[in-house]
């Protein structure tokens, strides 16, 4: 295992595994060659370890995406989801703060209690109407901070195709979340 060396102004040694494979240790500027070589082979077991899962995930059909795909999803998701949310939003007769979009490992969406939303940029890989769907959820809590049947009436009322595409996501969304 030849990884990438990083040296920078940092004092301690770290190593990453990639979602391509590629690993990559970050080393003190000073460090030697031996420091480094016995660091990186003391974690042999670990980085074989992460390279496994990252091989399994593969053949199970769950997508690894490389930075520039994040960062694509990314940018698409800032063009797309705000519009969406301010269409349900007025529908569903709320406000709400901020809208963050951010990778994450496993929520698709979220609300805060001071109405902020968060969502997932990876719901661009998912169709259209699971993009809707999760909107129109953390919107709901708008009205209801929970999952009760008053929540849930809410929902339906606005977007009564729910349950189809929240059982989609249920059913298809891990093989586009990372672990």
């Amino acid at each position: 295992m030849d990884p990438e060396i990083i040296r920078s102004k940092r004092k301690t040694f770290s190593l990453e595994v990639k979602r391509d494979g590629r690993v990559v240790a970050r080393v003190p500027l000073r460090a030697s060659k031996t420091d480094v070589r016995a660091f990186i082979d003391k974690n042999e077991n670990w980085v074989k370890k992460q390279l496994k899962k990252i091989e399994d995930t593969q053949k199970e059909g769950i997508l690894v995406l490389s930075d520039n795909e994040i960062s694509y999803l990314m940018e698409e998701a800032k063009k797309t989801i705000p519009d969406k949310v301010a269409f349900y939003a007025e529908k569903i007769g709320v406000t709400y703060g901020r809208i963050t979009i951010r990778h994450q490992k496993t929520r698709w969406g979220s609300c805060s209690a001071k109405g902020n939303l968060n969502f997932n940029c990876l719901l661009m890989l998912t169709p259209p109407q699971v993009v809707d769907s999760v909107i129109v959820h953390e919107l709901c809590h708008r009205k209801h901070m929970n999952h009760s049947k008053k929540f849930y009436d809410e929902v339906l009322k606005a977007y009564p195709e729910y349950y189809t595409w929240d059982k989609w996501l249920k059913e298809n969304g891990r093989r586009y979340v990372i672990t």
